[in-house]
């Protein structure tokens, strides 16, 4: 099913309730009923209840959102530091400057293709990759620069290679999910609890107010539904990509 769907089904969905909960409720009031009097401190506790549930969504919000931005930065860095290992390999003699250039090229398009779509369907990296990377390493340490230049351009390429490694293990970390799920209780105990003070307030059945209910409502689906959509960086709809591998290595992994 598609995420969008989903997010509409479920604006719909508190849109409904929510309506169809206060028609209810207007139905079992008797004639006597004046919704214009609520309570002060009614109005007081709402208030309050609202503005610190809209600051605990938008510090949720920024979390994931950091995350994600963090995530693809990852991404970069391993990219670019694996571009600079490729580049900087050209001075070293043929036939070990082509055997590093074809295991970076490998390990990128494992990465781009088979490693990236395990990371969506499963939220880990594959030990195929971690070897690729391994052999790229090998490659690097293992060779002993034959001049004064080859030995000014190993240090370099080794502290690329490591910074690659260093890349992945922070897009291992960086795969699952951002929010624990003590936080997803309250993000969602907290919205039923300030969508529940609006039947507090003594709303009554006047279009104005039933609409207003009702996008109150639904901003607070679409809000919910953002930050999960955010929450794991590189298995859903606004998620990192591997487009930095791609734009650094043009023709690999599709």
């Amino acid at each position: 099913m598609s995420e969008w769907l989903v997010l509409t089904l479920a604006m719909v969905a508190a849109c409904g309730v929510v309506l169809i909960v206060t028609l209810l409720r207007h139905r079992r009031t008797g004639a006597d009923y004046d919704a214009s009097e609520t309570p002060d401190v009614i109005e007081y506790m709402t208030m309050m209840i609202g503005v610190v549930y809209a600051i605990v969504l938008g510090l949720a919000i920024a979390g994931v959102w950091e995350a994600r931005g963090a995530a693809q930065e990852h991404v970069r860095v391993e990219a670019q530091a694996l571009h600079e290992v490729s580049e900087r390999a050209r001075i070293y003699p043929e036939e070990v400057r082509d055997r590093i250039r074809d295991d970076v090229h490998t390990y990128v398009s494992h990465v781009v293709t088979t490693e990236w779509d395990t990371m969506k369907s499963k939220g880990e990296l594959t030990d195929r990759g971690a070897e690729l990377l391994a052999r790229v390493r090998h490659d690097v340490t293992d060779y002993e620069p034959k001049s004064d230049f080859e030995a000014q351009a190993y240090q370099p390429l080794v502290d690329s290679v490591a910074a690659a490694d260093d890349a992945r293990s922070a897009r291992a970390d960086s795969v699952g999910a951002t929010m624990p799920g003590v936080v997803w209780f309250g993000l969602i105990t907290g919205g039923l609890v300030t969508i529940g003070m609006i039947f507090a307030l003594q709303i009554r059945r006047t279009p104005r107010e039933l609409v207003l209910a009702g996008l109150f409502s639904a901003l607070f689906a679409f809000l919910l539904f953002l930050i999960w959509d955010f929450d794991a960086p590189y298995s859903r709809g606004i998620a990192a990509t591997a487009e930095p591998f791609k734009s650094l290595f043009p023709g690999l992994g599709g």
